[in-house]
C-alpha cells in the first residue's frame, strides 16, 4: 500500500466548529510531519507494504484542554465581576464622602445661625435691661419730684399765708415805686423772679414729666397729651381745669407774649378753637407734651412761637 493510501475515516457525532478547527489543526500538524518524514527518506526506500493507522481526533485529550478553557473563562469572569464590584465600591465610597461633607456643611450653617441668634437675643435682652433700667430711675427721679413739689407748695402756701399782714402793712411804699414804674416793669419784675406759690407748683409738674411718652388722650402718669397735661399740672396746684385744649385757653384772661409769667397756658391757634396747649415755665421757655416722635419737652418760644396765652392764677 502506498503512502497516500486512504485514511479510513470514523464517524462521529456532529461537533462544534471550534472544536473542529483545532481537531483539523492538530490533523494538519500531523499529516504535515509524515510528509515530510516521507520526503527526506532515502530514494531506494523500499515501498510501504503496510498501512500505519494514524491517530483519531476523538483519542486526543480534549477534555483537560476543554477544562483549561473553561478554567480561564472562569478566571477572566471572576476578574471582570471583581474589578465591577471594586468600581461599585469606589462609587458608593465617593457617594458617601459627597454626602459627608454636604451634611458637615449644612451642620455648620446651622450651628452658625444658632450663635448668631442667641447673640441677638442676647443683646436685645440686655438693651431691654437697660432700657428698664433707665426708666425705673426716671420713674424714681420724678416721684421724688413730685414728692418735693407736693412738699414745696405745702411750705409755700402756709408761708403766703404767714406773710400777708407784713406785705398790706408796707403797701403804701410799694405802690408808689409801682406807679412810677408802670405795668411793663411789674411785667419784667415778674419774669426775673423764681415762680412761686401756685404757679411754682405748676411749672415743677410739668418740668417733672419732661421725658414722658406723649400718646393721644394720655392724662399719666407716664404719657400725656398736650391738655392732659396741662390739667395734671394745675391739678398739682389744686386748681381744676377743662379736659379739652379749646376749653382751657378759653379761660381766665387773655395777655400777650411779651407780658408772660410762668404758669400761664399758651395756646396754638384761636382762642375758643386752639388744637394745642402748654404751660409757659419762665426764661422765654415752655413744656408741653408736642407729639409722639418728641413726647414731653421743654423748647424755647423761637421753637414754635404760640399763637396766645391766658392766665388764670
Amino acid at each position: 500500500m502506498s503512502h497516500t493510501a486512504h485514511i479510513p475515516s470514523h464517524r462521529k457525532p456532529r461537533r462544534s466548529a471550534s472544536k473542529l478547527a483545532l481537531r483539523a489543526g492538530v490533523a494538519g500538524g500531523v499529516l504535515g510531519t509524515i510528509a515530510v518524514a516521507g520526503a527526506a527518506g532515502p530514494a531506494n526506500a523500499e515501498p510501504v507494504t503496510e498501512t500505519i493507522e494514524m491517530p483519531t481526533l476523538g483519542s486526543l485529550d480534549t477534555a483537560g484542554l476543554a477544562s483549561a478553557v473553561a478554567a480561564s473563562a472562569e478566571t477572566s469572569q471572576q476578574e471582570a465581576l471583581d474589578q465591577s464590584l471594586q468600581a461599585q465600591e469606589n462609587a458608593a465610597l465617593q457617594k458617601a464622602a459627597k454626602e459627608a461633607k454636604k451634611a458637615k456643611a449644612e451642620a455648620d450653617r446651622k450651628a452658625e445661625a444658632e450663635r448668631a441668634e442667641k447673640a441677638r437675643a442676647e443683646a436685645e435682652a440686655k438693651a431691654q435691661a437697660e432700657q428698664e433700667r433707665k426708666d425705673a430711675e426716671e420713674r424714681a427721679s420724678r416721684d421724688r419730684a413730685r414728692t418735693q413739689l407736693s412738699t414745696t407748695s405745702a411750705s409755700n402756701t402756709g408761708s403766703s399765708v404767714s406773710d400777708s399782714g407784713s406785705s398790706d402793712s408796707g403797701s403804701s411804699s410799694s405802690t408808689g415805686s409801682s406807679s412810677s414804674d408802670g405795668g411793663s416793669s411789674a411785667g419784667s419784675s415778674t419774669e426775673t423772679q423764681a415762680p412761686s406759690g401756685s404757679a411754682a407748683a405748676i411749672v415743677a409738674f410739668a418740668r417733672a414729666q419732661v421725658g414722658d411718652a406723649y400718646v393721644r388722650g394720655g392724662t399719666g402718669p407716664n404719657s400725656w397729651d398736650c391738655s392732659g397735661l396741662v390739667q395734671a399740672a394745675y391739678a398739682a396746684a389744686g386748681i381744676d381745669l377743662p379736659r379739652i385744649s379749646y376749653d382751657q385757653s378759653s379761660m381766665g384772661t387773655s395777655v400777650s407774649l411779651s407780658n408772660l409769667q410762668p404758669g400761664d397756658i399758651l395756646y396754638w391757634g384761636s382762642r375758643s378753637g386752639s388744637y394745642h396747649v402748654a404751660i409757659y415755665v419762665g426764661g422765654g421757655k415752655y413744656v408741653g407734651a408736642q407729639n409722639s416722635s418728641t413726647g414731653v419737652v421743654e423748647h424755647s418760644l423761637d421753637w414754635d412761637t404760640p399763637s396766645g396765652a391766658v392766665r388764670i392764677l
